[in-house]
């Protein structure tokens, strides 16, 4: 329900929401408009509830309590006072600040809901939420709270209460900007609080927004961290004077996966041209086989690229649904329905961590062949520039080792735990939150694996073009994109030396692997995007 009307702007209520929208407005404040179209629907379902609102007849979330007491009427003269203690009760989460692009993200998603008009607000409800949102006013929220059923309650009341002039929010860019109450945010900015009528409590944060827009975050970062492997992965078997010729198409063929085919093609192309790459020559003795994490980065990569693929049809379905209840549909029916429950965005997030997890696993294990002299076919121990002296970057792969233990920890589902709540009302949840909030750490992991993989894969490379191999021999010239790589980390990273701190070197890799640094030099060298 929503298109691109001009750069930086994202309009709700004409067509689906894209990742790309929810990546622009959440983390790059992109401005959001409500359509004349999403205008018509909105004042055309509120008539509806205004009309619910005056029936004697009890109504759910219009003229009754919520969850377990459901069967309490609410007289008319306290209905707004209803509205009031649904959102303060509801907000009730505790522990650290969440960040500021996925608080932008669930706001945007929970907006693009309330244009849909199928959840009944009045159309100034929708207004002063898109005024928030472009005020650059961001609502705390909190670790914890959320159950994810109905939708992600906790999260979006503590969004909800920004609407009352309630609360605390930031109004910085930054997620250590200063704490202010939400009341002179807004007058600051010029908007006034709303007044909530009959039902809009339960339209503001019965929802899934927080789960789904962590998702689509983590799908638009683990796009260019897939690649980024392809390209680490390459340079790996490339350092390791492994071959390329069990990357070849026709083998690929055999098991078409998608994915698969993509990373082995990936490969292959970041490949050309390398004279360090071992391959089959008449009358010459060559490694029949390289390890499992070098000849199977494609499978295991490509295994990846099809759960995120199948992930991001799911988020791509719920990008274009209305989730609240009950919910005004197109005949004028107001229905209760149970599609605030998360489990198919939980599912897809748990199944991520657990994909996440081996792709950081595989990188991991290819990083440790480079400093075992029994395995790294002539480099120094530890890719160290004086063995013994220096220890290299023997503890970088104790770091990367410690991250892919705790990412094996973070990949234990979160959705097979249901806890009950409301009084045996909501007896089964998804617990979709954590699966989210979990999910973003293993993302953060993943960046740092791959850039010590990176680290040891350029430092070998730098080894093999200086002959500081066992025979003291140079042996050949990387491929261009390899070397491409190679020059990028040496601007900021030097070249092997005396051991220095290493930290910041860690640092300095890893950003250049989430800023897609890594990606952009080395499709530059083949001349074309990866896959």
């Amino acid at each position: 329900m929503t298109t691109r009307t001009a750069a930086g702007t994202v309009a709700l209520g004409t067509a689906g929401l894209t990742i790309d929208d929810v990546v622009a407005v959440a983390r790059h404040g992109a401005r959001v408009e409500l359509s004349p179209e999403a205008m018509t629907r909105l004042a055309a379902s509120r008539a509806i509830i205004d009309e619910l609102a005056d029936d004697p007849r009890p109504h759910y979330g219009v003229s009754t309590g919520f969850g377990a007491l459901a069967k309490v009427q609410i007289p008319v003269e306290k209905r707004q006072q209803l509205q009031r203690s649904l959102i303060r009760s509801h907000a009730a989460g505790t522990g650290a600040h969440v960040e500021r692009e996925v608080v932008r993200a669930t706001m945007l998603l929970r907006l693009n809901t309330l244009a849909s008009g199928h959840t009944g607000v009045r159309p100034v409800v929708a207004e002063t939420y898109a005024a928030i949102l472009n005020a650059g006013i961001t609502p705390v929220v909190h670790e914890y709270g959320s159950l994810g059923c109905s939708g992600d309650l906790s999260p979006l009341a503590h969004c909800a209460m920004t609407l009352l002039g309630e609360g605390e929010v930031r109004t910085g860019t930054a997620d250590d900007a200063a704490v202010v109450p939400a009341a002179d945010a807004l007058r600051d900015a010029g908007i006034e609080p709303v007044v909530l009528a009959e039902k809009e409590g339960l339209a503001l944060i019965n929802g899934t927004d927080g789960m789904l827009g962590m998702l689509c975050l983590a799908l638009h970062d683990l796009a260019t961290l897939v690649s980024t492997a392809d390209v680490a992965a390459a340079a790996s078997v490339e350092a390791l004077t492994g071959t390329d010729a069990v990357f070849a198409a026709d083998l690929q063929a055999l098991r078409p996966h998608p994915g698969q085919e993509r990373s082995a093609s990936n490969m292959r192309r970041v490949l050309d041209g390398s004279t360090l790459i071992r391959r089959p020559r008449e009358g010459e003795f060559t490694r029949v086989q390289d390890a499992y994490s070098l000849r199977c980065a494609p499978q295991v990569h490509g295994a990846v690229r099809d759960t995120a693929d199948h992930a991001a049809r799911v988020a791509s379905i719920e990008l274009r649904s209305a989730i609240d209840n009950p919910v005004v549909l197109d005949d004028g029916r107001v229905e209760s329905n149970g599609n605030f429950h998360g489990a198919p965005v939980a599912y897809v997030l748990d199944f991520l961590a657990i994909a996440v997890a081996d792709l950081a696993s595989i990188a991991e294990r290819r990083t440790d062949r480079f400093l075992d002299v029994s395995r790294n076919h002539g480099l120094p121990p530890f890719l160290a520039d004086d063995p013994g002296l220096d220890s290299g970057l023997m503890i970088a792969q104790y770091t990367s080792a410690g991250i892919v233990s705790e990412l094996k920890r973070l990949a234990a589902p979160a959705s097979v735990d249901s806890i009950p709540s409301s009084a045996m009302q909501e007896d089964h949840v998804s617990m979709g939150w954590a699966a989210g909030r979990k999910l973003r750490r293993a993302i953060d992991g993943l960046g740092r694996v791959l850039g010590i993989e990176l680290l040891a894969s350029t430092r070998a490379l730098d080894f093999r073009a200086r002959g500081d191999g066992a025979d003291g021999a140079s042996e050949g010239s990387p491929a261009a994109a390899t070397a491409a790589v190679l020059a990028l980390f040496r601007t900021s990273i030097p070249a092997p030396a005396t051991d220095g701190f290493l930290s910041p070197t860690i640092t300095a890799a890893r950003d250049f692997v989430v800023s897609g640094a890594v990606v952009a030099v080395a499709e530059g060298a083949i001349g074309g995007a990866l896959d």
